[in-house]
């Protein structure tokens, strides 16, 4: 059930026919793991927060340092050399006190990370580490769980879903193969703010969508955004059969 609290708080997204009291409730009933508290975790985890997505699981082993707040808006000045996820779990019970939020804050190995997927819904990885995304979903694809993300770099974002439970979904390695663990980070190449703000905030919709049971989900199509010339691009994904993470054949 819903309390009056709740319903006010939630009455302008409630007034929407494709949520209801329903969708707001699965929503409340609903729990999200974020993977990265940084420039696309922090309009993730707010815009859940916010949504009322009942309980919010934050995975981050980073310290707060300067360079970060041009771009992560869940942390601000005072948090400075605070962890992370600590930061974040400060601003996120300001703004909503009915989420339950449950830390992660050291590294995930394989079985760990394993375990925290597992007892979620639904993933959304918001880091900028290949290694990391490749281990996301994985554990994605074994426990049969939806995978939302999110990429930015320079003016360049982009942003797709990954859903194991459709037949024809691919996942992540399907579409980006080994990748490169040469490939430029943010803190390398840089990045403009408000393009992580948003790809984040297109992956927190993308949840929304998903948990709640809404609209039709980025599921085999990629999204790409140029920031430079503020133009949508959407490109058509297959599963690869031969894939060696998700091959069914």
């Amino acid at each position: 059930m819903l309390s009056d609290e709740e319903l006010l708080r939630y009455s302008r997204q409630i007034l929407l026919k494709q949520v209801d009291i329903e969708g707001q409730l699965r929503l409340k009933q609903s729990r999200a793991l974020i993977v990265g508290l940084g420039g696309l975790g922090s309009p993730v985890a707010l815009y859940l927060a916010a949504a009322g997505v009942g309980e919010l699981h934050l995975a981050d082993f980073d310290t707060l340092d300067l360079t970060n707040l041009q771009r992560q808006i869940a942390h601000d000045t005072p948090s400075l050399g605070l962890h992370k996820v600590d930061s974040a779990m400060l601003r996120l019970e300001a703004l909503n006190p009915n989420v339950r939020l449950v830390p992660y804050r050291s590294g995930l190995d394989a079985d760990s990370l394993d375990a925290a997927v597992a007892q979620v819904d639904l993933v959304l990885d918001c880091t900028d580490n290949f290694g990391i995304r490749e281990a996301v979903n994985a554990a994605c694809v074994k426990a049969k769980k939806p995978l939302v993300s999110g990429a930015a770099i320079r003016f360049e974002g982009q942003l797709s879903v990954f859903d194991p439970r459709v037949e024809t979904s691919p996942c992540y390695h399907c579409l980006y193969g080994h990748g490169s663990e040469a490939e430029l980070t943010c803190s390398e190449a840089g990045v403009i703010g408000p393009l992580v703000g948003m790809v984040g905030s297109l992956q927190a919709l993308e949840a929304l969508k998903l948990l709640a049971g809404f609209g039709e989900p980025l599921i085999g199509r990629l999204l790409l955004i140029d920031a430079l010339s503020s133009r949508f691009r959407e490109m058509r994904v297959k599963r690869d059969p031969r894939c060696t993470v998700c091959g069914r054949d």
